[in-house]
């Protein structure tokens, strides 16, 4: 039975592994400038992001990465999800749902107003699974970069 786990500083490598394939998919496996240093210091140092795994067969087979944000309008704080990701083969077995329920979880039990993350425009099989679960694309807005 698949279940989630929070990743440990000794998941420096595998979550690694999970960047580089979620940027391979989205075409940008070129532009990982992440090394185990730097997540170290990020993720398990100051903290400012969250890992889950999704484990299936004792196999990290997906990942989720998430951080705190914060809605004025709501006056509550939120979730931003920044990475979903799940190996190819292991897709359509429900473990991206899961990931997700776990996190909604995390939202409902913390009084938090809403969950967030961005989806490329040509992931139409994303924009389906996201939509099967209830989330609904904010078409008038328009995301912004400012690269330092």
């Amino acid at each position: 039975m698949p279940f989630i786990r929070k990743a440990t500083e000794k998941d420096l490598p595998l979550i690694l592994k999970f960047i580089k394939g979620i940027a391979e998919y989205e075409k940008l496996g070129n532009t990982v400038k992440a090394t185990p240093e730097l997540l170290k210091e990020w993720l398990f140092s100051k903290h400012v992001e969250e890992v889950l795994f999704v484990v299936e067969n004792n196999i990290e087979v997906g990942y989720l990465i998430y951080f705190y944000n914060f809605s004025t309008f709501e006056g509550k704080g939120g979730i931003y999800i920044e990475d979903i990701f799940i190996l190819t083969e292991f897709r359509g077995k429900g473990l991206g749902k899961l990931l997700m329920n776990h996190i909604r979880e995390i939202a409902e039990k913390e009084n938090l107003g809403r969950i967030e993350w961005t989806c490329l425009n040509w992931n139409s099989q994303a924009i389906r699974f996201y939509k099967s679960l209830g989330a609904t694309p904010l078409e008038d807005w328009t995301n912004f970069r400012l690269t330092l």
